[in-house]
């Protein structure tokens, strides 16, 4: 069967009927919208304000206190900031390592890189920074926590405020970043767990 088809007078009323209602909407359009001219002072304006300047490109950071010092971590690095978890201790396990916790099924290995300043007996971190570094050859992301005593928060800084050197006794940071009129560590996962490695579970 062929598609049905309006009488051709009704297609040509409804055409119509369209048509001035389309051409009423756009007259009363036009009557609400007005283009006003620029100002003849608007050139010096703009040149008052000068060339524009580029900004250079931001980075964030999560700085954190471990011990005395305080360390960073670009944020794409960290997968997030617990309180103080649950630990397990492993026997025979170096000083750094804290324990290990059961973050949703996954272990994860703790680590304290401010034991080197000797911490008093009884006196915990109330945090850890779980970072997570690619691990190329395996399905998963390799996870570690670092314990930290305060986390300052997230700043977001240009190179400008990044310094490409570091203290000697501090192999695993790469920099340091100015923030607040202050001076945090950056972190190298790969360097950290060099310097910390943790167990092989």
């Amino acid at each position: 069967m062929s598609p049905s088809r309006l009488p051709e007078k009704i297609f040509c009323a409804l055409s119509g009927d369209l048509h001035e209602g389309f051409d009423e909407d756009t007259e009363a359009m036009n009557e609400d919208f007005h283009l006003a001219p620029l100002p003849a002072d608007a050139d010096d304006m703009l040149e008052a304000l000068g060339p524009i300047e580029e900004r250079p490109p931001e980075s964030q950071y999560c700085v954190f206190r471990s011990g005395r010092e305080r360390f960073c971590l670009p944020v794409l690095d960290v997968e997030e900031v617990l309180e103080w978890p649950l630990l397990t201790k492993l026997p025979l396990g170096p000083a750094y390592l804290a324990g290990i916790f059961n973050l949703r099924g996954a272990i994860v290995p703790l680590i304290d890189i401010a034991m080197t300043e000797g911490r008093r007996p009884g006196l915990l971190p109330k945090h850890v920074v779980v970072a997570s570094l690619r691990n190329e050859g395996q399905h998963e992301d390799l996870r570690i926590g670092i314990a930290a005593d305060e986390v300052i928060g997230t700043y977001s800084v240009n190179s400008e405020d990044f310094l490409e050197q570091a203290p000697e006794n501090v192999p695993h940071c790469i920099g340091m970043l100015r923030h607040d009129d202050r001076l945090a560590l950056v972190i190298d996962l790969r360097r950290l767990l060099e310097v910390f490695p943790g167990p092989s579970i």
